[in-house]
């Protein structure tokens, strides 16, 4: 049922579930850039990472596993770069790097957590 009143949508960020906070910070820091733009918590529990236009919000949960689906969907720049970092960076590649009929450069990482994030990059038209 639509809504007859306009209805403007704000920011929405992932949250990510780390068994380690740091370790997940320098890993998203190395690969993408992202910098700490809030955190809380003694010792800290959560966390913001920003670049750009982009934000992750880092949650610590002891003992976390990541799931068999991907919790993140990121556009970047260049494609091959992300996928060359993340590997440096110690990440694992899921899903190898492909040029999908949807128009994405695209490749699926894990963390060290084993949280996975869809990176895709805008093909040209």
């Amino acid at each position: 049922m639509q809504d007859s009143t306009p209805l403007k949508l704000g920011r929405v960020a992932t949250t990510i579930p780390v068994s380690d906070i740091e370790r997940a910070r320098q890993f998203y820091g190395q690969v993408f850039g992202l910098d700490v733009a809030f955190q809380n918590g003694n010792p800290v529990g959560f966390m913001i990472l920003k670049r750009d236009d982009a934000e992750l919000h880092l949650t610590l949960v002891k003992g976390h596993k990541g799931a068999s689906h991907n919790v993140a969907h990121m556009i970047v720049s260049d494609a091959e770069e992300a996928h060359r970092r993340c590997i440096e960076a110690g990440g694992r590649i899921i899903k190898s790097m492909k040029d999908a009929e949807w128009g994405l450069r695209t490749f699926v990482m894990a963390d060290p957590d084993g949280n996975r994030i869809d990176i895709g990059q805008p093909l040209p038209q």
